[in-house]
This record gives C-alpha cells, structure tokens and sequence, in this order.
C-alpha cells in the first residue's frame, strides 16, 4: 500500500546491464571492444590518444602517484579538460586512489573549505595550466595547506623501468585491475556540488554508481547512438561533464573530444568542426554562445547536442533550428552521478525533461500547496553512496535510504516524461500561495527572450518575503511585464515586486546561475535604492 504522501510513482524501462568492479575494468572491456589502436582522447593539442595509449599511460602515471596517498585515500586533482586530466583519473583509479575534483573557478576560499573537507594533503596540477590559466595566487593560497604536485615534475621522474613496468602491466591489464583496483561499491570520486543555492557539500560516487549511470545513457540511447565523436567542454569537476561528457563515451567505445574551457565560443564551434565531432555536451548558456559564434559549416556535422544544468530557451532553440543537430534536454543531480532522466531525439518534448533513463525508479511526494507533481525522489544503482561534509571532514555520511530527495517540484507528462516546476527551495509563498521562481523566470522570458533573468526572494516586513526580478535586459521594465501578465491571463502573483537591471547575471563555472550571488547582488542593490 502506498504512502498517503506519494502522489505517483514509476520505474525507468528495464535494461541489462554488464556489471564491473571497477571502472579501470569497464575501459578495459570498451578496448576489447572496439580494439586498442581505437581513437580515445584528442584535445587542443591534435595529438590523439588510442586505447592502448590511454591505458598505457594512466598505469605509469597511476604508479608514481601512488605514494602520495595510500590505498583508498584522496588525491586532490586541478586539471582542465585535457587528455593529461583523463590519464591523471584513470591512473588514480587503476592504483585504487580516489580523486576530489577541484573546482579551479570557485575561489581561494571555497577550495581550500573542499580541501579540508576531503581532508587532502596533495593535489595534482600542471605548471602549463597554472600559467595559462593565471592560477598562481591561487595554488599558492592552496600550497599553504597542501602538498602541490606537478605532472611536468612526475613525467621528468618517469625512466626507462617505469616505461617497461608499465608496458608489461599494460599486457596484463586486467589482472592489473583486478588486484590493485577497489571494488565496485567503494568511493571513485569526489565531486562538489554547485553551490548554486547553498555551501557546497561533497558527493561521494562510487565506482558501479558512475559505471550504472554511464550505461543507463548507453541504454537509453541504444537506438540511436553509432560510432558517435563526443566533443565535450565541460568542466570534469562537475558530474555532467565527467561521466555523460568524458565516461559515457570512453566506456561505449566512443573516442571524447576534450576542450578546456565551455567559454571560448568562437574556438569551441571550430573545433568541433575540424574533429567531425557529431555530439555535443553543453547548457543553454554555452550553445547561445557558440550558435551565436559559429562559421557556416562548423557544426554542420553535429547529429545530436545533449544540453542540462539549465532550461533551453525557445530563441536557442530558433537559432540551432538551420542546422541538422536535434537539441534535447536533459536533467540530474550530483548525488545521482548525475542523469535522471533525458529526451530523445525521436520524441523530444520541449518543456520537458523526458523519462527517466533505464533502471532509474521515481516517486513524487506530496508538497503542501502545489497542485500540480510533487516532489521527487528517484532510486537507481547511480544514486550516490552519501556526502561528506564540512562539519566531519572525512567521514562518508550514508545516505539512509535507497530513496534520494532530488529537491525539485516536477509533474509528470502523459508519455511518462518529467516537468520540471522548480526547486522546493525555489518557490515562495504569497499571499498564502506557493509562487515558482522558475515560472515567473519564464515569463519574464517569454516577453524578453534574448536576455537572463533570475527571480529571486527577498525579506518583506509586511508579507514575510517578496519577489524580484534580476536580469540583464537593459530596457526591462516592471509595467511592461504586467500588461504582458495580463494579456496572458496571468495572475499578478507571478509578477515581482521590482525588476532590478544588472551588467551581467552571476553565473558558475557549470554554465549554471549563481542562485547565492544573484540574490545577494540584489539584496546589496536594494539597499541603495
């Protein structure tokens, strides 16, 4: 009998799926596959990376990282999207390390509080990135309280006996991995969320939770996906672009075009053209940019761009439409490794997310004051094993169910696809109503398409709280969005208070909006006024 609070409840398609202990093993099974000489890595550099050069490479490299931490402890990775970032992982993972991925656009402050949080007394970087990307100060503030390692340094200490070592273990690989690497319900990863709506925490993901979610997105789209050139620019410290950008790929058998930054809109499009990638990773905000950026002929050969993180705008959509590419969109979190649930291209449904993928169970529970959904819980073998907190720096805190609270407000379609409404977090309520912000975000939308707009909460002595509207439209105006409300019939609830006007909206590294930053930005605006 069913819980008096769960409105509805489902179960993604069935799918089989291979099981591995690790995810060392589960490369070594994608280049039996589709064989060693295979194309895996390419990056800025040309320079293509086989499956037997990956895997040769990551057990050497993997070797003389070991000593900075033992079996089963944490090594900090700095790294951007390059094949070296790949090789660095899986030379981790092949020595049964765990790399803490670190969010090198974060700041000083929130890095050194995931330091103490993963308890890290090294982390991995590179002198060529630090120097590119003027990160000096920043390692700098980090070497105060960590051990920094160079891959320049390590690659100048490799001689000729590691080389062999490594080349006889490469032969044997897979007693390799059976011995040296953890097993499949042990920590893989550390991850830190956005921050988008609070303090990041850790999300420890083990290695089947990322092997579980990279096949589900194989499974779900088994009919569709060939011999795909995955191009992928988003960042590795965030779950959207390590497993559907980078492991979704490498362990079909699929070779990954890494790019180090989702921002260089003119570069990203060229490149994807001169690889003949055919999928592209991204979100709303960087597809905007690269349509916008693109010459005629770069991302002609795209057959499908897969974008998450945030809602895609009908004018992305109008711009993309020339091309032969289908956009679809899709949805996660951290805590599920992260995708839950993706259109496909044969049944896109703007406005939705799509249905779950393969193996992944949902319920929705019941909110108080919300007609329409509820809030949703998924289950899956890609849920998280917990989080690891700055109040107990090291400690794994479990999760205490197979149930995972994603937070989100959604509605189910009649094809079984979700809707999202909104963040619990992200609703207010007026007037005795629950208001989404992420309604009155599409609204303002409707009427201003070609600009970001953020509705966030601020304090009313009257009313306890009150609705303002943040966007960089320069001409926006609260008038013109009520008579637009009007004309649609739509109720003055969802009209803020003010339209606050800014340069630029926050936004993270992710591609996401800085929930956090944008609502300080206002409240500091609405202070001077």
């Amino acid at each position: 009998m069913l819980d008096r609070a769960i409105l509805a409840e489902g179960q993604g398609k069935d799918a089989r799926f291979e099981r591995f202990r690790s995810l060392p093993q589960a490369l070594l099974a994608a280049r039996r596959k589709v064989g060693g000489g295979a194309e895996a890595l390419e990056d800025p550099e040309r320079q293509p990376l086989s499956f037997d050069r990956l895997i040769l490479g990551a057990l050497i490299l993997g070797r003389q990282l070991s000593p900075f931490a033992p079996r089963g402890g944490r090594i900090g990775v700095l790294l951007p999207n390059v094949n070296g970032m790949v090789v660095t992982l899986f030379g981790l993972w092949f020595e049964g390390r765990v790399p803490v991925m670190l969010n090198f656009t974060a700041g000083l402050k929130n890095l050194r509080s995931a330091c103490r949080t993963a308890e890290l007394k090294t982390i991995v970087t590179s002198r060529r990135f630090v120097d590119t990307a003027k990160l000096d100060e920043l390692v700098a503030g980090l070497g105060e309280q960590c051990r920094i390692v160079y891959l320049e340094d390590i690659r100048k200490g490799i001689g000729l006996a590691a080389k062999l070592g490594g080349l006889i273990r490469s032969r044997f690989a897979g007693l390799t991995a059976r011995s040296c690497t953890n097993g499949p319900d042990d920590p893989a990863v550390i991850l830190f969320t956005s921050g988008s709506e609070g303090e990041p925490k850790g999300v420890v993901l083990s290695h089947a939770n990322l092997i579980a979610n990279a096949q589900q997105i194989a499974a779900y789209g088994a009919d569709f996906l060939q011999r795909e050139i995955v191009f992928n620019p988003l960042p590795a410290f965030h779950s959207f672009g390590l497993t559907a950008g980078i492991l979704f790929g490498l362990l079909s058998g699929y070779k990954i075009v890494l790019y180090p930054s989702p921002l260089h809109f003119k570069q990203v499009p060229r490149l994807v053209g001169e690889t003949r990638s055919t999928l592209l990773f991204g979100t709303d905000t960087f597809l905007l940019g690269y349509i916008r950026a693109a010459d005629p002929g770069d991302l002609e050969g795209l057959r499908l761009i897969v974008s998450g993180a945030e809602k895609v705008k009908d004018e992305t959509r109008r711009l993309w439409s020339h091309l032969p590419a289908a956009i679809v969109e899709g949805y996660g979190c951290t805590e599920c490794s992260p995708v839950i649930a993706c259109n496909h291209p044969r049944n896109n449904l703007p406005g939705s997310v799509g249905p779950p993928l393969p193996g992944i169970a949902w319920r929705l529970e019941r909110v108080e004051g919300i007609e329409e959904g509820g809030r949703l819980h998924v289950r899956g073998g890609n849920v998280m094993l917990g989080y690891m907190l700055p109040s107990e720096p090291g400690r794994l805190q479990p999760r205490h169910s197979d149930w995972h609270d994603t937070g989100d407000i959604v509605a189910i379609g009649p094809s079984g696809e979700i809707i999202i409404r909104g963040r619990a977090k992200r609703f207010a309520k007026i007037g005795g109503e629950m208001v989404s912000l992420a309604a009155i975000e599409a609204q303002a939308a409707a009427l201003w398409p070609d600009a970001t707009h953020v509705a966030v909460t601020l304090p009313d002595a009257k009313k306890g709280e009150q609705i303002v509207l943040v966007t960089d439209r320069p001409d926006a105006d609260r008038a013109a969005l009520l008579a637009h409300g009007r004309k649609e019939g739509i109720s003055e609830l969802f009209i803020p208070r003010a339209i606050l006007v800014v340069g630029a909206v926050p936004v993270l590294g992710s591609g996401k909006v800085d929930y956090v930053g944008t609502a300080e930005l206002a409240r500091t605006m609405r202070a001077m006024i």
